[in-house]
């Protein structure tokens, strides 16, 4: 973006009924077509190397006459398409599945097909909307895999769970391996890389006419801990997913086809990754819907002293509370149940209509 443009980040949310009565009223606008509201705007324009704030309520910038902050309101406020079928206004969780010998989260446990099956069956009846299944750590320091390699651990594990009904995502960065995948009974792609791993990617994703999810990250896995810097992290992780997204349209993945994940722990500090967090909503400016991975990582384990990631459970929960509670459409966890039990009482709480007993 260039300087002097706007960044608008909702703020002084509202739930349920109240964001009900005060989007009715016009002192609120509707946060990507959900459940929440917005009734003020923290405005951040970059000089340079200075970013200024400024506070503004929302009948303010609605009234406006400035096309530019038009323009960015309407890509808070406008309904997001369905993904896989999946209404977005309403957020799910999506369940992680790793068929890999090293991954940071579980030490390889569902490596072998069958496990991974079953573990994928589990999530499933514990409510996950989709199963993630990826064939090549992406932890920190992690080395690359072949595309053949990655095939031979994830194509058992999406036939036989897409062939049970499952809607599942592929995780990977090769354009091979989505193709395959697709075939296979993938419906989406979640690449870490945001189609730049391969000049071949973004052409084939478009081809294959599915979701995408362009994630980001400063650096490769190998080396994308070693020193990470921003400007104002916020900021320039919402420029390069913006200029990944027109990218990828023009290269012919449907705008309609496209999702933003801001890479939780890939390329970032501990401080980079709370605010990112802390500014969510920011990136609903981005127009497309969001997805968030904060589950098990190590920043989590640096705030509540548990250094096994897979005890990490109760940490992940209060991340994903968090990025539900600012909207964010698509939740990427390891421990499902869990968090589906404190998302369903998080949501009664703040919107008692949409209860159940």
């Amino acid at each position: 973006m260039s300087d002097g443009n706007p960044y608008l980040r909702p703020a002084g949310l509202l739930w349920g009924r109240d964001a009900d009565e005060a989007i009715e009223a016009g002192h609120a606008g509707r946060l990507a077509g959900g459940r929440i509201a917005f009734t003020q705007i923290d405005m951040s324009l970059r000089h340079e190397a200075l970013v200024s704030r400024s506070w503004h309520t929302y009948s303010d910038f609605a009234q406006s006459s400035d096309s530019e902050i038009l323009r960015r309101l309407e890509l808070i406020e406008h309904d997001r398409p369905p993904v896989g079928g999946l209404d977005m206004a309403s957020p799910v969780i999506m369940g992680i599945i790793n068929v890999t010998p090293d991954s940071f989260s579980d030490g390889g446990q569902a490596f072998d097909a069958d496990v991974a099956i079953e573990q994928g069956r589990r999530l499933a009846a514990a409510g996950a909307a989709i199963l993630d299944i990826g064939g090549e750590s992406t932890r920190p320091g992690s080395d690359p895999v072949s595309a053949e390699a990655e095939l031979e651990r994830v194509l058992p594990v999406i036939t036989a769970l897409a062939g049970e009904g499952c809607l599942v995502s592929i995780d990977t960065r090769k354009p091979d391996v989505m193709e395959a995948a697709l075939a296979a009974g993938a419906s989406i792609i979640n690449d870490v890389s945001a189609l730049t791993f391969d000049p071949r990617s973004s052409q084939t994703a478009g081809g294959l006419g599915a979701p995408v999810i362009l994630m980001h990250a400063q650096g490769d896995p190998k080396t994308m801990q070693q020193n990470p810097s921003y400007d104002d992290v916020a900021l320039d992780v919402f420029d390069a997913l913006e200029g990944w997204l027109d990218r990828s349209e023009a290269d012919g993945v449907k705008r309609a086809h496209l999702l933003a994940d801001p890479g939780i722990g890939f390329g970032k500090t501990f401080g980079h990754n709370l605010e990112i967090l802390n500014r969510a909503t920011l990136f609903h400016g981005l127009g497309v819907p969001l997805v968030f991975g904060a589950s098990r990582k190590a920043f989590i384990g640096a705030l509540t002293g548990e250094k096994a990631a897979g005890l990490r459970v109760n940490g992940s929960i209060g991340a994903a509370i968090g990025m539900l509670s600012q909207g964010v459409q698509i939740v990427r966890v390891h421990d499902v149940r869990e968090t589906i039990e404190a998302k369903t009482v998080w949501q009664s709480v703040l919107d008692p209509d949409l209860a159940s007993l």
